[in-house]
């Protein structure tokens, strides 16, 4: 990977990592629904225009039906779930959650695909879904428990998002493989915004949110879901999958910082072990990690 390639991955690491500060940030005067309404819309905004200056609007038009899925599927609902963790869990934690993404990733596609699993991506997803059951029972905010103040259902909003964004890569390759990275990434955030308009008026908060909850909805739309999207799509196709997905390592590094740095948030021992357990399963089940052969 070349030394620009590389600094665009920790950028976008960067930016992604500061989607679960600005998540914490504007939950709390938006609401869940609102947030994650206000989100996708701003993104589909600057995406729609990217679009239709690059002459794909008829591209998205052909395949408008798998694109509407996706976008309830890996935007909308994801979106909901990370939104409503945000409202009890740290950025920091989230983030690690987050990373199970390729861990179902490998599941849905041996499971649905029937993409055959080596050795040693199977002990890839047995680590990792370890390290999500140790994580989530280890004392982490009032011990994950389902009883009101508790962080139990923010637990499983997070693993049922990254679940939907595993099923949903793969519902890409069956459906939208040759379609260009560019509409399809602007077709489910336009589905998306579509799904969340009406819930978002609905659920609009009653008191007019401050600048702060304001600035964050502008940063989580425009920066960390529009920019973002275009910088991973153009990585993708620079460095391909592999490389590209490298960056899954390095979100809960910078979500960990920023959360500590501008919220004060406390990164304890077992966020560090269960996140290092669950990275390096994650990294055995993508092939970025090798056990040393003997010989």
């Amino acid at each position: 990977m070349k030394s620009g390639d590389l600094t665009e991955l920790f950028l976008l690491a960067a930016i992604w990592g500061g989607s679960f500060l600005f998540l914490r940030v504007g939950v709390g005067e938006f609401g869940a629904v609102s947030l994650a309404g206000m989100r996708v819309i701003g993104a589909a905004l600057l995406l729609l225009l990217v679009l239709a200056l690059r002459g794909h609007i008829g591209e998205l038009r052909r395949h408008w039906r798998p694109v509407l899925l996706l976008g309830l599927t890996n935007t909308a609902l994801p979106f909901l779930c990370f939104s409503y963790a945000a409202l009890s869990i740290t950025a920091g934690l989230a983030s690690i959650f987050n990373a199970t993404t390729p861990l179902f990733g490998a599941l849905v596609a041996w499971a649905w695909l029937k993409h055959r699993l080596t050795r040693l991506q199977v002990l890839g997803l047995v680590v990792g879904f370890a390290g999500v059951l140790w994580l989530a029972t280890s004392n982490v905010n009032n011990d994950a428990s389902f009883k009101p103040g508790g962080s139990g259902w923010a637990v499983v909003a997070c693993l049922g998002a990254t679940a939907m964004y595993g099923a949903s890569a793969s519902y890409t390759t069956r459906w939208l493989a040759g379609v260009s990275s560019l509409t399809v990434s602007a077709g489910i955030l336009v589905s998306a915004a579509a799904l969340l308009l009406i819930p978002t008026l609905l659920w609009w908060p009653v008191h007019a949110p401050s600048l702060s909850a304001w600035l964050a909805v502008a940063m989580l739309a425009f920066v960390c879901t529009g920019v973002a999207y275009l910088m991973y799509f153009r990585l993708l196709a620079r460095v391909g999958p592999a490389n590209a997905m490298a960056v899954t390592f390095l979100i809960p590094m910078f979500a960990m910082l920023w959360g500590s740095v501008f919220l004060d948030e406390v990164v304890t021992v077992p966020m560090l072990l269960g996140g290092a357990i669950i990275l390096s399963g994650t990294g055995l089940t993508m092939g970025l990690l090798k056990l040393p052969v003997r010989g």
